[in-house]
């Protein structure tokens, strides 16, 4: 992914370090560590590639004009915490689940999000302190970074690796493949983040 700006050099190699603290810590089991993210699977599908004999016609059926919104948030150990949406996400939809969570959480715990406006909106920014007090805290990665941030492998994993062609084939089709494919993650399917490097 390719991003129009560039981060301010000082401001990403101090961020830098923090993440690498925090992810040591995450290790040592002394917090939780989640990246967190929303993405949307849409009705036009996921295919990459495809192939097919020179006179076979090949086509995937798809009921147009819809998507499945998702809120997620995932630790490198596949810990994650998630909500699907057919209403767009917005600022109060991801208060109300970093509220959720606030309750939630059994250590301190870290989320990490992009810059995007809606994870720093007044409503965010208000409930700042409060979370804080029950152990949750909200760190923002650098501008122009989701290579930083795990939870877009996450999202590409789910559309490239785990929903099916068929699964596009309606609107209920596709929003219970996406359940399904959450329901099942750090169970019968792991990523494995082991390889990402932060530098």
């Amino acid at each position: 992914m390719r991003c129009k700006g560039k981060p301010d050099p000082d401001l990403y190699a101090f961020k830098i370090e923090l993440i690498a603290e925090l992810e040591q810590l995450s290790q040592q089991g002394l917090v939780d560590l989640f990246y967190g993210d929303e993405s949307h699977v849409c009705s036009e599908g996921y295919i990459p590639y495809g192939w097919q004999f020179p006179d076979e016609d090949v086509y995937i059926p798809v009921e147009k004009g819809y998507k499945i919104n998702v809120w997620g948030l995932i630790s490198r150990y596949n810990q994650n915490h998630w909500a699907t949406s057919e209403q767009n996400i917005n600022a109060s939809f991801v208060f109300e689940q970093l509220e959720k969570l606030s309750f939630q959480i059994q250590k301190q715990t870290v989320v990490m999000l992009d810059n995007a406006r809606i994870h720093k909106a007044k409503i965010i920014q208000q409930q700042l302190n409060f979370w804080a007090k029950r152990g949750l805290y909200i760190f923002y990665i650098p501008t122009y970074s989701p290579h930083l941030n795990i939870a877009e492998t996450l999202w590409r994993k789910i559309k490239k690796e785990q929903i099916d062609p068929i699964d596009y084939l309606n609107k209920d089709t596709l929003f219970y493949a996406v359940n399904r494919c959450l329901a099942q993650l750090g169970k019968s399917w792991k990523i494995n983040f082991s390889d990402f490097n932060i530098n």
